[in-house]
């Protein structure tokens, strides 16, 4: 079993998409969420080794969910279907790793950014 994941993503086709790919890279998906809040909730109760999370969530923004998890042990990625330049400093800023377009997630840009499975 690889490391455990949570997707939180207000697009439920998004989020299962994502989590295809997560398992394929070898992630054990443990969550999904639709929302910031219970994203968190989920994040703090599961403490996944990775979150895959979207910037504009329907509660709060999922810079404000980044923030909130910086020094937890979970690895947090940020995406969005925004352009990564209209993003600016706040991506930079947050409490993620970095930032990957939706269009442009894959396994080895995912990897790019935490490495392999563990």
């Amino acid at each position: 079993m690889g490391a455990r994941a949570i997707v939180v993503d207000d697009h439920a086709a998004f989020r299962a998409s994502a989590r295809r790919l997560l398992e394929l890279t070898g992630y054990d998906v443990v969550a999904e969420a639709g929302d910031g809040a219970s994203g968190l909730a989920l994040v703090r109760d599961l403490e996944p080794e990775l979150v895959l999370l979207d910037v504009a969530l329907p509660d709060m923004s999922g810079f404000d969910v980044a923030d909130a998890l910086a020094g937890s042990p979970s690895t947090v990625v940020l995406v969005s279907s925004r352009d990564p330049s209209d993003l600016g400093r706040r991506a930079r800023e947050s409490g993620a790793v970095g930032f990957i377009a939706k269009d442009q997630l894959s396994e080895d840009t995912l990897r790019r950014l935490v490495g392999s499975v563990g």
